[in-house]
């Protein structure tokens, strides 16, 4: 074992005085370059998580293609934006994939549950992997990464009712050909749901703890969902760059405003 790496013993004593109850449903986003150097490296990490959680214990974690442009194969589509952990996790033996270019992985007595087929059109609502985890009472730990990479704020998005989406394809196979699916989706640059990390912390429903190299951050799914929709439900576009900031938040914009262009000759009536 390097000398700086973290054992797994200290590591699951970390994730335990974080907050981390063994017996949890845990959704995992973790970037491993900031945590490690860990003991056995990503696989490490993931039996750290395991340990930490025990027998009952479910961990997920996001395995979402970054392959628009070939059908999803849950067997071979690797998830390389997810990180190496997450790509070691899906492959590792007894965790289950969903069957979706916005696949999550897991391991546990909800496993089945959480990764049984999913809409790809509404990749971040309530009958998606995520929106199933949130709805067990799982927790979301954020290990080496800020809130910009948490997919329940989509989820908190999806269940407030925004209206601006992005336009988005994925190619599946139909009738055993590969053909493109277009649909419109919640999404933007992510990167103003750092917002979060305040409005959790100001209401203390967040911890925060050194694990390994890096900072984690530990809160239940249900207390995100319900701060981040009081807050969208003030303000829908909070999360939005002002536009010509960042081309994805500008696409989120446009639907807004192609939105109101159509009602608005109803309205007039």
């Amino acid at each position: 074992m390097n000398m700086n790496s973290t054992s797994r013993d200290v590591l699951v004593r970390q994730l335990l005085d974080l907050g981390l109850q063994p017996g949890a449903v845990l959704l995992v986003h973790t970037a491993f370059s900031k945590v490690g150097p860990v003991e056995g490296g990503p696989s490490g990490l993931i039996a750290t998580l395991l340990d930490a959680l025990g027998p009952n214990g479910t961990l997920v974690m996001p395995s979402m293609s970054s392959d628009d442009d070939n059908p999803f194969d849950p067997k071979t589509t690797p998830c390389p934006n997810m990180g190496v952990v997450a790509e070691t996790f899906w492959r590792s033996p007894g965790v289950l994939r969903s069957d979706s270019p916005h696949a999550f992985a897991a391991i546990g007595p909800h496993a089945e549950q959480i990764t049984a087929p999913h809409p790809i059109d509404v990749p971040h609502g309530l009958g998606s992997p995520v929106g199933r985890a949130h709805e067990l009472g799982t927790h979301v730990l954020l290990l080496g990464v800020g809130h910009d990479a948490n997919t329940t704020i989509h989820l908190a998005e999806n269940l407030a009712g925004v209206r601006y989406r992005r336009e988005k394809y994925v190619t599946i196979l139909k009738d055993g050909k590969p053909v493109r699916f277009e649909y419109r989706e919640i999404d933007h640059c992510c990167q103003n749901f750092a917002l979060v990390d305040r409005w959790l912390d100001d209401n203390q429903l967040q911890r925060h703890r050194a694990v390994g190299h890096g900072e984690a951050r530990l809160a239940r799914s249900r207390d995100i969902v319900k701060v981040v929709t009081e807050h969208l439900r003030t303000e829908e576009t909070v999360f939005l760059h002002p536009m010509g900031v960042d081309e994805e938040c500008d696409d989120a914009w446009r639907s807004l405003t192609s939105i109101s262009h159509r009602i608005a000759p109803h309205i007039a009536a």
